[in-house]
C-alpha cells in the first residue's frame, strides 16, 4: 500500500489573490521610477509597455517560464528607451525589478491558508511547485515548506511533467505517495494527474468544471477543507 509523504502546493491563486499582489508591486514600481529614474516613466505605459514585451517574448522565447529573468530584460528595455547607456541601464533594471520583488513577496493569504500549511507540516514533507516566481522564504512560507520548485528552476512551467517529478526525485518517492494542491484545472489538476499523483483541485471561486477538463482526486471551496480531502485520499489507498 502507498504510504503519502509529499503535499506538493501551487502559491498563486492557490494561497494567495496573485493579481492583487502584482498591482501593488506595480504600483510600488512606478512610484519608485517616479523618484529614482523619471526619464523611464513614458516608456513604462500600457501601449508602450506591450510592445516591448512581445518584442521580449519573441526575443527570448526559450525563457519564458523564467518570469524574474523575463522582467529584467523589460525593464531593461524601457531603461534603453529611456536613454540610459548600457551599464546604467543594466544597473536600473536591476533595482526597479528589487522593488517590485518586494512588492511581489508581500503576499496577503487567503483565510485558512496559514492554518492549513501549520497543520500539513506537521504530517507531511511540504514543496511549493509555482510556476511564478515568489520566494517561499519572502513571503513566509519557508517556515512550513521544505523547500519549493519553480518553473525557473526546472526549466519547464507546469503542466509538465518535469515540475511534478523534482520533489519525487528529491525525495525519491513515487508518484503514488504524493498529493498535489492547486487552482488551476489544466496546469496543476491535469499535470499532477498525468504524473499519477492524487490531486485536489482549490476551486475558492466554485467555477464549474466542463467535461472537456481535468477531473481532480478531490475538490474543495476552502482551504480549510484540504486536510479532509487529504484524509478522503489517504483512506481509498
Amino acid at each position: 500500500m502507498a504510504v503519502v509523504k509529499l503535499i506538493t502546493l501551487d502559491l498563486d491563486n492557490t494561497l494567495w489573490d496573485v493579481e492583487r499582489v502584482i498591482v501593488a508591486a506595480e504600483k510600488k514600481l512606478v512610484k519608485w521610477l517616479e523618484q529614482a529614474v523619471p526619464e523611464s516613466l513614458p516608456f513604462y505605459q500600457a501601449e508602450n509597455l506591450a510592445r516591448i514585451r512581445e518584442d521580449i517574448v519573441t526575443q527570448y522565447s526559450h525563457k519564458t517560464h523564467d518570469l524574474s529573468f523575463m522582467r529584467k530584460a523589460i525593464l531593461f528595455e524601457v531603461m534603453c528607451q529611456a536613454g540610459l547607456a548600457n551599464k546604467d541601464a543594466q544597473i536600473a533594471a536591476h533595482r526597479a525589478f528589487d522593488v517590485f520583488f518586494e512588492g511581489r513577496n508581500e503576499v496577503q493569504f487567503f483565510p485558512g491558508a496559514i492554518d492549513l500549511l501549520q497543520e500539513l507540516s506537521q504530517k507531511f514533507t511540504l514543496y511549493a511547485l509555482t510556476n511564478g516566481n515568489a520566494d517561499i522564504h519572502k513571503t513566509g512560507l519557508g517556515n512550513y515548506l521544505t523547500g519549493a520548485f519553480s518553473s525557473a528552476d526546472v526549466g519547464h512551467k507546469k503542466p509538465d511533467k518535469a515540475m511534478f517529478q523534482a520533489p519525487l526525485t528529491t525525495l525519491q518517492l513515487m508518484p503514488n505517495q504524493a498529493i498535489h494542491i492547486g487552482d488551476d484545472l489544466h496546469d496543476d489538476i491535469f499535470g499532477a494527474s498525468a504524473m499519477g499523483m492524487h490531486n485536489i483541485w482549490v476551486n475558492l471561486k466554485k467555477e464549474v468544471r466542463s467535461n472537456d477538463q481535468a477531473t481532480p482526486t478531490q475538490e474543495v471551496h476552502r482551504l480549510s477543507d484540504v486536510p479532509q480531502a487529504i484524509d478522503t485520499i489517504i483512506n481509498t489507498l
